[in-house]
């Protein structure tokens, strides 16, 4: 149903281009000794992930903005919706951020590489690598 979407590639850990191959080389973001290594390049299309020396920097305002969504709406939902006492609610907040950096990190990530790659079919279709033919001046895939 999603697959074919960014959707789907930043929700379930898939390359932004074919969607087949892993992103990340755990599936679980709390492993925590390997929550934040990548694969070099997709499995299936060989897109390479890390494109240029700090390319995942601007992934980093992608994981702002997720922190702030998250404390905004549990802000509401505490606050305003709950009623319950603003102490009680940095109590759950801190612990909460905490527990949620090696996720929102990975999710930034894919979302990060999703701003600039879009899906392919044509690199989905089978686990054979892409067909390189050329023309009279140069390779096109």
């Amino acid at each position: 149903m999603l697959k074919g979407t960014k959707l789907y590639s930043i929700l379930f850990n898939k390359c932004p281009r074919c969607q087949e191959g892993d992103f990340f080389v755990s599936k679980s973001a709390y492993k925590l000794k390997q929550f934040d290594k990548m694969h070099e390049e997709c499995s299936h299309c060989q897109l390479r992930y890390n494109r240029e020396p700090g390319f995942f920097t601007g992934a980093m305002y992608v994981s702002y903005a997720y922190y702030v969504a998250f404390i905004i709406s549990s802000f509401v939902l505490f606050y305003a919706i709950l009623d319950i006492d603003l102490d009680y609610y940095l109590v759950f907040l801190l612990p909460s951020l905490v527990l949620l950096t090696p996720f929102f990190f990975r999710l930034a990530r894919r979302t990060w590489i999703n701003f600039f790659e879009d899906y392919r079919p044509e690199f989905a279709k089978d686990n054979t690598k892409a067909i390189v033919t050329t023309t009279s001046e140069s390779p096109v895939l």
